[in-house]
Parts: C-alpha cells; sequence; structure tokens
C-alpha cells in the first residue's frame, strides 16, 4: 500500500497525502488556509465553527472546480449551490475520496448537556487506518492503528479519553481537538495520556501544527 503521511493543523484539522493526492479533515475557523492548497477532497464531520467554515470551502471549490466534499447531510445543506460536487455520507457509508477509501461511523455529536442541542456528527476512518471521529467518542466497529484523539473539549474528561483509547486501542493516538489549551493545559492533559498516566494501549503524541507523520 502506497505511504500515507499526516499534516497536523490548527485545531481539529488534518490533511492525509498519498500519491500526490490530498484529503482534508474538518477545515474550521481556526484552520490556517494553507491546509486547503492542493486539496482534492474534504470531509467534513460536523457544522460547528472549529470544524467547518463555508466560507473557506465555497472559496477552494471556486479555485479548484474537480474538488468534492463529502459530509453529513446539516452541513451539505449549507454548502447548497455546489451541486454534486457534496456528497451527504451517515453511519454505514463507504466511498473513495481522492484515491482513499472512506467508511463513516458515528451519528451524532457528544453530549454537552441536555439543554444543549446535539447536531449530527460523522467520524471518518481513512484507508482502513486513520480515524478522525469528529466531536463524539465513536468506537467504530473494525481496528484502528491510527487514532486522531480529541483532547479538549466542553462534553469529554481525562477518564473518557483514558477509557476511549483502552476501548479503541489504536497503535499511535495523536492529538486534535487542543486549540484551546495553553502549554499548561497541554502538558496535563500529556501526564495522563502518555507514558506517565495510566495504562492505555495507545503511543500518544501531540504534533505541533504544521507537523507530519508516516502513517504505515
Amino acid at each position: 500500500m502506497p505511504v500515507m503521511e499526516l499534516t497536523k493543523f490548527g485545531h481539529a484539522c488534518v490533511r492525509l497525502e498519498k500519491d500526490g493526492r490530498r484529503l482534508v479533515i474538518d477545515p474550521g475557523g481556526l484552520t490556517d488556509a494553507t491546509a486547503l492548497e492542493g486539496v482534492d477532497a474534504v470531509l467534513v464531520t460536523h457544522e460547528h465553527f472549529d470544524h467547518f467554515s463555508e466560507e473557506a470551502l465555497r472559496r477552494v471549490a471556486e479555485a479548484r472546480p474537480g474538488l468534492r466534499i463529502w459530509t453529513n447531510s446539516a452541513v451539505a445543506k449549507r454548502l447548497d449551490g455546489l451541486g454534486t460536487r457534496v456528497v451527504a455520507v451517515g453511519e454505514g457509508d463507504a466511498f473513495s475520496a481522492a484515491g482513499f477509501d472512506i467508511t463513516v461511523h458515528g451519528a451524532w455529536h457528544a453530549v454537552i448537556h441536555p439543554d444543549v442541542p446535539r447536531v449530527p456528527n460523522v467520524g471518518f476512518l481513512v484507508d482502513g487506518a486513520v480515524f478522525h471521529p469528529g466531536d463524539a467518542l465513536t468506537v467504530p466497529d473494525t481496528p484502528v492503528g491510527t487514532l486522531l484523539l480529541p483532547v479538549h473539549a466542553p462534553w469529554s474528561t481525562v477518564g473518557d479519553l483514558i477509557d476511549y483509547l483502552r476501548e479503541v486501542a489504536p497503535r499511535d493516538a495523536y492529538a486534535v481537538h487542543d486549540g484551546a489549551l495553553n502549554d499548561v493545559g497541554t502538558a496535563m492533559v500529556e501526564g495522563f495520556l502518555g507514558e506517565r498516566g495510566p495504562e492505555v494501549p495507545a503511543r500518544y503524541r501531540r504534533l505541533a501544527p504544521g507537523a507530519r507523520v508516516r502513517i504505515d
């Protein structure tokens, strides 16, 4: 299988590259515009601003006529006018995007509070190797080698993350959803999820924006 490279961008966004093709997941309002340079396909987990920027996607779609976007039905409605270039998907769907094989897992955003309405949220497993859950702790029904772990959110605790890592049991976990953490918060999270914390089955790392890793 061709080598896949992952680049971390701001907060929840990553770019995957393989055979010269670029797939971007969750380019939101906290994402540097360079994430979408040369992009062939985009996946969006849900509608919150830190994962989805309608303005940025419309701009790149105009510049790149071959671009296609896969997302849930709520986000697809907000991209009205782009026609068949936007595809609504849901849990259990499978498709190919820019040469990457994708399966969809999960249906809803994690509960923040009973009085806060939930929005649809889909997670994406790419090439059976890299899983981005969006804003949920969805456990795919298939093994995951690399988990993109949302480490800081109003809907989870560190205890939830420890249990989630144990249940998914990936080989590697890379921090995402970390844009609101300062250096102290980052160190605190690492102290629980890394080698110094209670036993988890994954190697945990937080990548600096722009850092790249090879996915084996």
